[in-house]
């Protein structure tokens, strides 16, 4: 396994890096990379091409259009059409080229605003998704069934991972296009050295959400690779959430901000709650080893050693 020839499309990206990391360290070597500036996956041609060159045995899709409420909400038509166009071409050419494993990466996000919670992998398509993020959501429903259709047409070892919410190092730190965690370590350490008195938050702090560390999706990819798992689709994650409110004053006590925290209810909340059923994972041998706090801990420190340099993705 380790000497086949391994595609890892998002290289660069918070997912994409960690999941480089983990498999180098576990003595994986025979890599394809490509940047966006050398490769357009949005380009049909251009992936075909480069397909037909290169001839991976595996493809991991960690490449998409990823962002907030905000940003979801202002860039619907991007969200959609982009993310499909990335997936669609990288699926239909790992088809054509004879990959022998595609490892789809998705989002919590593809399932029902209001499905029962913990989230089952078989609440997909049973109700209407969160208007926030659909667009993103509907681009990666495509592409969960699209390696279904693949799995059950050609019998191809075609597996979807969903993550939770992810967070950690080399994540995006912009203020309009990050998710909530990575938002609030900014905002909380700017405002500590600015000696601000409060710190504006989003929402009401009630909606529930669950974060995984990005290296233990990392590890699940591992596993998916190193397995041949059963079914098409997966959720990963910790199965344990909490509030927003509570989100918020841990991030406040790890970077050591003294201040107020407001909650503006003028903007919204998103989906209520979005908490992960991992029973699938668990019962195959994979679970999360890296807790909230100790992961907020570890990610703060690359913060602040990448202060000048860390990514801001401007839609």
């Amino acid at each position: 396994m380790k000497e086949k020839k391994i595609y890892i499309a998002g290289h660069r990206g918070m997912v994409g890096s960690a999941i480089k990391r983990k498999l180098e360290d576990l003595g994986y070597h025979n890599f394809i990379f490509r940047s966006s500036s050398e490769l357009d996956l949005r380009d049909q041609l251009q992936v075909k091409e480069f397909f037909k060159q290169e001839k991976p045995a595996i493809v991991i899709d960690a490449a998409a259009k990823v962002g907030g409420i905000l940003a979801n909400n202002n860039y619907p038509y991007q969200f959609l059409m982009d993310n499909m166009q990335i997936q669609n071409n990288l699926i239909h050419e790992s088809l054509e080229n004879k990959v022998e494993k595609f490892i789809f990466l998705g989002s919590s996000c593809i399932y029902p605003k209001f499905a029962d919670q913990p989230l089952k992998e078989s609440s997909l398509l049973t109700d209407s998704l969160e208007p926030t993020n659909e667009w993103y959501a509907l681009a990666k429903i495509t592409g969960v069934k699209a390696c279904q259709a693949i799995r059950n047409q050609f019998g191809k070892d075609y597996v979807s991972l969903m993550p939770t919410n992810l967070y950690g190092t080399h994540d995006n730190f912009d203020l309009t296009s990050s998710h909530v965690l990575p938002a609030m370590i900014r905002k909380f350490h700017e405002a500590k050295i600015e000696g601000n008195t409060y710190v504006t938050l989003w929402g009401s702090g009630n909606p529930m959400r669950e974060f995984l560390f990005v290296d233990d999706l990392a590890k699940a990819v591992v596993f998916a690779l190193e397995n041949q798992l059963p079914d098409y689709l997966y959720n990963v994650g910790t199965g344990i959430d909490l509030s927003i409110k509570e989100l918020a004053q841990l991030i406040q006590s790890i970077v050591g901000y003294q201040g107020n925290i407001i909650w503006d209810s003028s903007k919204p909340d998103g989906t209520p709650r979005k908490l992960m059923d991992v029973s699938k994972m668990h019962a195959l041998g994979w679970k999360h080893q890296i807790e909230l706090k100790e992961g907020i801990e570890i990610t703060y420190q690359w913060f602040l050693k990448n202060q000048n340099n860390y990514k801001e993705v401007k839609l």
